[in-house]
C-alpha cells in the first residue's frame, strides 16, 4: 500500500483527459468529487475483498462497487463460467440458453416468483415493476415512500434537473414503516392504485438505516390484497445479501413484483423482474426490450452466482464478518469517547456520528479518509457492503484502519473543543 504521500499521477491525468469528453468529468453514484481527498475517481482491479485503483494503491474493500460484488472480486466458479459462455457468445441475434437457466435458477430461489424478465441495470427493473403493474390492473398511480431510491429515471431519480412535473404526476409518497400514511396515500387515489413499491428496509442516502416493521410490511400486504394493487418490493440493493430469495421472505411477507440487479451476478451486468401468475399476462403485454438485455456471459455468471452463495453459504458468512466488524467498530467508538450510530443489517452497515447534525457529514468525511489513507475503502454518506471473501484476517485489518481513523477524528475534536 502506498497511498501515503503518493501523488496521484494516473488519476489526475485521467480526470483532466474526462472533463474534457465526460460532462463534470464523472457522473452518478460513483463520482467521487464530492467524497473527501484523496478518494481515488478511477480503479484499476480487485481480487477477492481487496481493490487497487490505477495509482497502484490497494484497499480493503468495503464498497463492493455499491454493492454487486457480493462473493468478491473475481470469484473463481463465477469466472469460469463468465469465460466459458463469452468463448461461445454473449451479443446474439436470440439469448441463448442461459436465459432459460438463469430465469429458472431465479424462480426456483425466490419463493413468490413464478416469472423471470431480464434487463441491465436497477432502474430497468424498477420501471418495469411499474410498468407491469399498471399494464395487469388499468390503474395509473404509484406510492413509493418520500426520500426512497428506487432508479434514476425521471419518475424517481432523486435530482430534479431535467425532470418535469409531468414525469411524477402519478407518483404519490407515503412515510417509510408509517401504515397510517400509507393508508391516506391510498384514499388520495381513489380507484387508480397500481401498485406500491417498497425497499426491504430503508436506506435513503445520508441517514441513519431503518429496518422494517413486520406490522407495516404485512399492512402493505394487506393494503394491495384489498385494492387489487401490486406489492413492489425493490430489492435492487438488498437481493441476495440479506437472504438466498426475497429479502422479505424472512419475515413472511410476498410481494407480487420484485425488482434485482446488484449482486444477482457478482459484478456482471444484470437485473431481473420476477413476478407472480397474476402478473404474467400483464407483462407478456408490455413492450420493454434493450440491445444488451439478452446476453448470455452475464447470465451465465447469475447462475454461477446463485450456485455460489448456496453452495458456499455466503450469507452466513457476511452476516459473521459484518457482526465482528460491528462489535469492533462499537468498542473503538466507546474507548475514544465518540457517540456514533451503526444501522442497517451487518451485511450491509452504515456508521454516522452524533457529532453530525441532519445533513452534516463532516465528522464521517473525515473518518472515511483517514480510513481510506489506511487502506479501507468505505462511504461517509452511503451504507458499506461485506461480501462473502471478507475473512477474519480482513476484519482485522479493516479495524486497525478504523481505530486509526477514530484517534484521527478523536484528535480532531480535541482540538476544535480548544479553539
Amino acid at each position: 500500500m502506498n497511498i501515503r504521500g503518493h501523488s496521484k499521477l494516473k488519476s489526475t491525468e485521467l480526470l483532466e483527459r474526462a472533463t474534457i469528453v465526460v460532462p463534470g468529468g464523472m457522473y452518478g453514484h460513483q463520482n467521487a468529487s464530492s467524497l473527501p481527498a484523496p478518494f481515488p475517481q478511477f480503479m484499476r482491479s480487485g481480487q477477492g475483498a481487496r481493490v487497487v485503483d490505477v495509482d497502484g494503491n490497494e484497499y480493503l474493500d468495503l464498497m463492493c462497487s455499491y454493492g454487486p460484488v457480493v462473493l468478491g472480486h473475481h470469484h473463481p466458479l463465477v469466472e469460469r463460467a463468465a469465460a466459458a459462455q463469452a468463448k461461445l457468445a454473449d451479443c446474439q441475434n436470440a439469448p441463448s440458453e442461459r436465459m432459460v437457466e438463469m430465469a429458472e435458477a431465479m424462480v426456483a430461489t425466490v419463493r413468490h416468483a413464478d416469472w423471470a424478465m431480464f434487463q441491465k441495470n436497477g432502474t430497468d427493473a424498477t420501471t418495469l415493476c411499474c410498468t407491469i403493474a399498471r399494464a395487469t390492473t388499468g390503474r395509473r398511480r404509484i406510492l413509493m415512500a418520500e426520500g426512497a431510491y428506487h432508479g434514476a429515471a425521471p419518475w424517481c431519480t432523486p435530482r430534479l434537473a431535467g425532470v418535469t412535473p409531468e414525469d411524477r404526476v402519478n407518483v404519490g409518497y407515503f412515510t417509510f414503516n408509517d401504515l397510517e400514511s400509507v393508508k391516506a396515500a391510498v384514499a388520495m387515489t381513489g380507484d387508480d392504485l397500481a401498485g406500491i413499491i417498497v425497499s426491504p428496509f430503508r436506506h435513503d442516502a445520508g441517514l441513519d438505516q431503518e429496518l422494517v416493521d413486520v406490522a407495516f410490511a404485512r399492512g402493505l400486504r394487506n393494503l394491495c390484497d384489498e385494492t387489487g394493487a401490486a406489492l413492489i418490493l425493490d430489492d435492487v440493493r438488498c437481493g441476495f445479501r440479506l437472504n438466498v430469495g426475497s429479502s422479505w421472505e424472512l419475515i413472511g411477507v410476498a410481494p407480487d413484483l420484485s425488482a434485482w440487479s446488484k449482486a444477482i451476478a457478482n459484478g456482471y451486468p444484470l437485473a431481473a423482474v420476477l413476478g407472480s401468475d397474476r402478473f404474467r399476462e400483464g407483462a407478456t403485454s408490455v413492450y420493454t426490450t434493450g440491445s444488451f438485455w439478452f446476453s448470455s456471459v452475464a447470465m451465465a455468471a447469475g447462475v454461477a452466482t446463485i450456485e455460489a452463495l448456496r453452495g458456499e453459504d455466503a450469507i452466513a458468512t457476511m452476516v459473521r464478518m459484518g457482526e465482528a466488524l460491528r462489535t469492533g467498530i462499537a468498542l473503538q467508538a466507546e474507548r475514544v469517547e465518540i457517540g456514533i450510530k451503526q444501522t442497517g443489517p451487518v451485511q450491509m452497515p452504515y456508521l454516522t456520528f452524533d457529532d453530525d447534525g441532519r445533513g452534516n457529514h463532516l465528522l464521517a468525511d473525515f473518518f472515511a479518509s483517514k480510513a481510506l489513507e489506511n487502506g479501507l475503502f468505505i462511504h461517509p454518506r452511503h451504507n458499506w457492503f461485506v461480501s462473502a471473501a471478507m475473512t477474519e484476517e480482513d476484519v482485522e485489518v479493516a479495524l486497525d484502519a478504523t481505530q486509526k481513523a477514530f484517534n484521527a477524528v478523536s484528535a480532531l475534536m480535541r482540538s476544535r473543543a480548544t479553539r
